[in-house]
């Protein structure tokens, strides 16, 4: 059985990455005004931290629509028996949904939808192990199986620098992102069963990313830690340097750059940072 492996371009997996394993990606969109854009085809994401500091309202983004879905799985019923799309959570988007309901209307090409529960890399990490299993000739099941078994071992904690975009968007309430705003206190948060929910409360953007660091090197030294990403929202110099001095510590350890892109940067703001892992 030959497999394809689809996902949505909230994953920012790197483009090498993208083009080594086959991974087939339809884009969400972000929208200011009455403009429309597809993230990564019609608007970068330098461009869009440039036009998130111009416009003065804030952007809304949009799932794809379900005829996106039915369009690429209908050319991939040409070359394939199967499809697994792994998408971003339910919980902050519609967009597994959509694939689910368009791999229903394929008549030969079995569609398997796929909840990682995340977004951004984290939810990269599903996909990238997918797309290794099916170039190895792995069947659906033992995909499926491998992906339940890798979401007991990834851990993901980030931090943002505006509260307000987490307010607007229904992640933390007028009084709480008002207080902590006040207070200035930066909520270390991570994703609990598909949705964005505070981890810990910290005073100062330091002493979060202190304590994020800690719970990894925690990991580190007590289970077999694989891969480590640092994902930044137009911040890398930051990035670079929280991945620079880890690297001089645990040196064997594989480590990445990534980004959070228009969609998800939307939601948590310019300056956000977050670290993610997963063990063995």
């Amino acid at each position: 059985m030959k497999i394809a492996v689809v996902t949505d371009s909230t994953s920012y997996i790197p483009q090498e990455v993208i083009d080594k394993l086959n991974i087939h990606v339809i884009p969400l969109s972000v929208n200011f005004g009455e403009e429309t854009y597809a993230e990564n085809i019609e608007i970068s994401t330098d461009k869009f931290y440039e036009k998130l500091q111009e416009e003065k309202a804030l952007p809304t983004t949009s799932q794809p629509a379900i005829g996106a879905f039915i369009e690429l799985y209908e050319k991939l019923e040409q070359s394939y028996d199967a499809v697994i799309s792994i998408h971003i959570s339910k919980k902050l988007s519609g967009t597994f949904e959509t694939a689910k309901s368009a791999g229903n209307m394929m008549e030969k090409l079995q569609v398997h939808a796929y909840d990682t529960e995340y977004s951004a890399m984290p939810q990269g990490f599903y996909v990238i192990r997918a797309a290794e299993l099916a170039n190895e000739g792995q069947d659906i099941a033992s995909i499926i199986q491998a992906l339940n078994e890798l979401r007991k071992n990834i851990r993901a904690y980030f931090m943002v620098d505006d509260l307000s975009h987490l307010q607007r968007g229904g992640r933390l309430s007028g009084a709480q992102a008002l207080l902590g705003s006040l207070l200035n206190i930066k909520p270390i948060l991570h994703i609990v069963e598909g949705s964005i929910v505070p981890y810990e409360k910290v005073r100062t953007k330091k002493r979060a990313l202190r304590r994020i660091v800690k719970m990894l090197e925690d990991d580190v030294q007590t289970k077999r830690v694989q891969r480590v990403v640092f994902i930044h929202g137009n911040n890398e110099k930051e990035a670079l340097k929280l991945r620079d001095d880890f690297q001089a510590k645990y040196p064997n350890i594989e480590t990445m750059i990534s980004y959070f892109g228009p969609v998800v940067g939307t939601h948590l703001g310019e300056g956000s940072l977050g670290i993610t892992w997963y063990k063995q």
